[in-house]
């Protein structure tokens, strides 16, 4: 993903102030200050380099590719028709490296070569069957006509702007070195007319700042577009992008499975195992004093016997946290009526489901357990009075939202509980949003993609 810095300069902080990169203030707005700032210098020296240094690429790229096009008929064609595209990836990250440091555009390094045999002819058939290569091809040869457009418009401006500002300063060269009286603004065989008096003088040094002031949004403009190709020509492909995001997302779903399994495990070990223990002792001592104190052995077999109820609704609750029945059984009005049901809130939560038909069984899991943990969070740490849900689909997606008029104050980004939820639903490409201002109320909103029941 591409970033950029000095965004956001030049919003207002007050009256005649100015916020600057950094938190810094400035008497004068970013329109009158932009021609003598660091960040017009440094697009300016990027659109000046971009022509000697598209020359020599397009030069590169060309000749190369025309090279290896021409041997093709021979065995040579083909290496040097790589060699040209790794060239051209050579090219690509300096590229990446001067929008780096003059545009502040810090775009990612594209996929690397995937080698599936060794050896020179193996790394051959990767350069040229990697989309990068050709891209960066690409962008060397379009490269050359932006650039000799965008010089020739910013050397025009920027020349013309400073040149008619500082024409204060240097029109007395024309009458002394030239033998005219100023710039000649009109001529013809009867007359001529030149800017010499005060007034047209100050008047040319008007339009001269004019000009010099909109000469660093002009250059501004026109590096968006050389943003714009680096980002899409040498960036990674979207391909490679979802690919990460793909990997990123197995990596937390994996561990998201990983502690459920630990969370299971030492539910079973310290809950109902536990229990089930005790109540083996408990039955042997039973065993032992059922011929010497028989009142004894049947008190301590009616303990046992409620040791048997806990242990049994703690593997019920257990059974319910990994998949509960009545999900399975009768979808998700039912399985949140329950969660409801549960919940210790002050008042019973509202529950309202509306679907036609139910969702994919993973998808109808995930929303299921970000409902109950949503809940789960309203009373531990809400104080509200009242809670709602509701469920519905919108076109390709299932929309879930959970709302309470507690105290507010839910933030994704302090690594709570949240976070790890947010986490979960885009391993899915799901989304959490949470709107919970200070004093309430607090609205969170989860979005999973649609995907229709199959036969089960």
């Amino acid at each position: 993903m591409a970033t950029e810095y000095g965004q956001g300069y030049g919003l207002p902080t007050g009256p005649g102030h100015a916020q600057g990169v950094g938190g810094r203030r400035h008497l004068m707005p970013a329109a009158l200050r932009a021609p003598v700032e660091g960040r017009a210098w440094r697009e300016l020296a990027y659109v000046l380099l971009s022509l000697p240094i598209s020359i020599l690429m397009f030069t590169y790229a060309v000749t190369m590719v025309s090279l290896g096009a021409g041997l093709l008929v021979t065995f040579l064609g083909v290496p040097v028709l790589a060699a040209a595209l790794a060239g051209c990836r050579g090219i690509g990250s300096v590229e990446r490296a001067r929008a780096r440091g003059l545009l502040g555009l810090d775009v990612g390094e594209p996929e690397p070569l995937r080698l599936k045999r060794q050896g020179f002819m193996g790394w051959v058939g990767a350069v040229l069957k990697s989309g990068t290569s050709w891209r960066a091809l690409l962008y060397s040869v379009l490269q050359l006509p932006w650039a000799v457009l965008s010089f020739t418009v910013t050397v025009t401006v920027w020349s013309l702007g400073w040149s008619l500002l500082t024409y204060p300063l240097w029109f007395w060269v024309l009458p002394t070195y030239a033998g005219q009286d100023g710039i000649q603004l009109y001529g013809d065989e009867q007359r001529a007319i030149y800017l010499d008096n005060p007034f047209e003088i100050a008047v040319t040094a008007g339009v001269g700042l004019l000009f010099t002031l909109a000469t660093p949004w002009i250059v501004r403009a026109l590096t968006t577009v050389d943003r714009v190709m680096v980002h899409g020509l040498l960036g990674p492909s979207r391909l490679a992008t979802r690919v990460v995001e793909l990997e990123s997302d197995r990596g937390v779903v994996v561990d998201t499975a990983a502690a459920d399994l630990r969370r299971i495990e030492r539910d079973l070990h310290d809950g109902a195992q536990a229990r089930l223990v005790n109540l083996a002792m408990d039955l042997g001592l039973a065993k032992e004093k059922l011929r010497e104190d028989p009142q004894a052995a049947a008190r301590m077999v009616d303990e046992a016997h409620g040791e048997v109820k806990t242990a049994l609704q703690e593997l019920r609750d257990l059974a319910r946290g990994i998949h509960p029945a009545v999900l399975t059984d009768r979808g998700l009005d039912a399985a949140l009526s329950a969660v409801a049901s549960r919940c210790t809130v002050p008042v019973p939560v509202q529950v309202e489901v509306d679907l036609s038909e139910r969702p994919a069984p993973a998808i109808e899991g995930i929303a299921y357990f970000t409902v109950s943990e949503l809940l789960q969070n309203v009373s531990k740490h809400s104080r509200a009075t009242w809670a709602a849900v509701e469920v519905w689909r919108s076109e390709e997606r299932l929309m879930l939202q959970v709302a309470d008029n507690g105290v507010g104050g839910a933030d994704l980004s302090r690594g709570s509980g949240l976070a790890g939820l947010a986490e979960r639903l885009d391993a899915v490409d799901g989304i959490l949003v949470v709107d919970s201002p200070a004093g309430g109320p607090t609205r969170v909103t989860a979005e999973l993609p649609w995907r229709a029941e199959r036969a089960r």
